[in-house]
């Protein structure tokens, strides 16, 4: 079931809202975060509809000046306003339905959305019971990044233009989604922003990224994070670094060789089968446990400690169709190499 709405945030800003929700109780509640320029009604849907046929409620917001919500086109006066709008409205969904309170809280972040997520951890670290990192912005490609002297004249001058679109960088969606077919219907949706980033906008994402590749060691949640290996648009090195460096007790990284940045709307159907086959395994193993001790109750693990090679075969997943209207009732859509390490 679909329902999509507006909340005013805390600056009086109208912000696009939008859930996915199963027939039954939800197993567990995920909160998206999106990616630059993206939006989540219509190019994180396939997110929405799979997880909640999988028995999760989902729930998402287009930031300020993304997708459906107001303000200036994709322009980033501050990062935090962003994960302060997250925050607000995640909080509230846990706090405002009863059935919600005990019930685990997981974050899913896509690129830039990843750095969002990570964010909101660091924030309040005990209220998300986990992670998943999809490609997660911790650092920008050398790639993509504008030459360091351009980034020195351009800091220079980012309070007097600060909305100018004068960026100089890649086609981020050549970059991103390898599939043709999927590239091209990702350029017709209209809803996401396809122009020269912005340059406060740019500048906020550059320093986000630095500020999050430094503080690797404070993320304590249970996360799991996916890269593909020839990802040119966020770096795959930083998701093994923040593998490598962060202080989770429980966390798993899996790496797919020659998969994109769009793992999960810009590969082959295949892949994207694997991908979300291996979310929904990591969520799967995970929510019981995240419920049992949002209600306080002995826990009893159902994942193996230490590290483990996860099985390359898909998961069945069924595909599905849409219906838009509000609210609207749907449960449809149309070599790899893994860690994982916990502990008690």
């Amino acid at each position: 079931m679909l329902h999509q709405g507006y909340r005013r945030n805390s600056r009086g800003v109208q912000l696009f809202i939008c859930k996915w929700l199963p027939f039954a109780s939800p197993k567990a509640l995920v909160f998206l975060c999106h990616g630059y320029g993206m939006e989540c009604s219509r190019s994180m849907r396939e997110c929405g509809v799979r997880l909640a046929c999988a028995g999760y409620a989902v729930f998402g917001i287009d930031y300020e000046g993304h997708g459906r919500s107001e303000g200036s086109r994709c322009y980033i006066r501050k990062f935090e306003n962003i994960v302060n709008d997250c925050y607000e409205f995640f909080k509230s969904v846990t706090t405002e339905v009863e059935h919600y309170q005990g019930k685990g809280r997981f974050l899913y972040g896509e690129s830039m959305g990843g750095a969002v997520t990570l964010l909101l951890h660091k924030k309040d670290p005990t209220f998300w019971d986990g992670a998943v990192l999809v490609a997660p912005m911790c650092k920008i490609s050398e790639k993509v990044k504008p030459h360091p002297v351009v980034i020195n004249i351009l800091t220079r001058v980012e309070d007097v233009i600060p909305k100018w679109k004068i960026v100089p960088t890649k086609d981020v969606i050549d970059s991103a989604f390898r599939d043709p077919a999927k590239r091209e219907r990702i350029r017709r949706n209209k809803l996401i922003y396809q122009d020269k980033p912005r340059l406060k906008t740019a500048l906020e994402m550059l320093r986000t990224s630095m500020y999050v590749e430094e503080s690797l060691e404070e993320v304590t949640m249970p996360f799991f994070v996916l890269h593909g290996e020839a990802d040119t648009v966020t770096d795959p090195e930083v998701s093994r670094a923040l593998y490598e460096r962060a202080s989770s007790k429980d966390k798993t990284i899996k790496l797919y060789p020659e998969m994109w940045h769009g793992l999960t709307s810009g590969e082959p159907d295949e892949n994207i089968e694997t991908v979300f086959g291996d979310i929904i395994a990591w969520l799967d193993k995970r929510a019981t446990d995240a419920a049992l001790k949002r209600r306080h109750l002995p826990i009893h693990h159902n994942y193996e400690y230490g590290i483990e090679k996860f099985p390359t075969s898909a998961s069945p997943t069924q595909r599905f169709g849409q219906t838009q209207v509000r609210p609207s009732y749907f449960c449809g859509l149309r070599g790899r190499r893994s860690l994982h390490h916990s502990a008690m």
